[in-house]
């Protein structure tokens, strides 16, 4: 059985009312895979915002196997000591990142961030050796649109991260960097200008879909095209 484990900050946990990328990833893999498969991970709850705290299971699909790795305003940073003993004690093949927002907006600039990329990456592989690992670079949000500097730190990490996980990559571990959904729009696919609605959950499951598709092999292309 192959086992994904979604890794992220609020975009990825989602919460209470929402799908989340992870579960539109998971129904379109489920119709396109063609063999065993499951999302695993220390953490299974959403977000609740009444409560401010991750004690939701309001997740739509009984079925859905809602595991993860991911916290509202967590980062690279916040992820480092976790994710080797997550990975080994889940038995992770693959791991889905979508992180850095965060990072950058309240914690580490642009190299030092990369700087925990690369710490992840050793704890991730230390726990299990032959992890595979696709990452999402940090997609467009309502702050990089207004904010320059912090817009400039945005595209700097982006190129950071790209050739970072170029310089990690080994057969036995590959890494891949998954492209930007290029039709994303915050007015159109968030609901408050970084959080993606049901649009932006699609596309950031597209994302990951065809990057591994793509590379690997794995499953087929992501059918939204909205």
């Amino acid at each position: 059985m192959l086992r994904f484990m979604p890794v992220g900050d609020s975009m990825t946990i989602g919460s209470a009312g929402e799908h989340t990328w992870r579960y539109r990833m998971w129904r379109h893999l489920r119709d396109t895979y063609g063999g065993p498969f499951t999302l695993v991970g220390p953490r299974e709850t959403l977000h609740d915002r009444a409560t401010d705290a991750p004690t939701s299971y309001e997740y739509a699909d009984p079925a859905f196997p809602c595991a993860h790795l991911a916290g509202w305003g967590e980062g690279w940073q916040h992820m480092v000591p976790l994710i080797g003993e997550a990975v080994r004690s889940c038995r992770a093949d693959v791991l889905l990142v979508s992180l850095g927002l965060i990072d950058l907006g309240f914690y580490t600039n642009a190299d030092q961030t990369a700087g925990n990329v690369r710490r992840f990456v050793a704890e991730a592989r230390a726990g299990r050796p032959r992890v595979r690992i696709v990452v999402l670079p940090v997609i467009p949000n309502v702050r990089a649109g207004a904010d320059e500097p912090f817009a400039a730190q945005v595209a700097r990490f982006n190129e950071l991260l790209a050739k970072t996980l170029a310089d990690l990559d080994e057969p036995r571990s590959p890494l891949l960097l998954a492209s930007p959904p290029p039709s994303y729009d915050v007015n159109l696919d968030t609901y408050d200008g970084t959080h993606p609605n049901a649009s932006g959950e699609h596309k950031i499951a597209a994302a990951f879909a065809d990057a591994m598709h793509q590379a690997w092999g794995v499953g087929e292309p992501y059918p939204y095209e909205g």
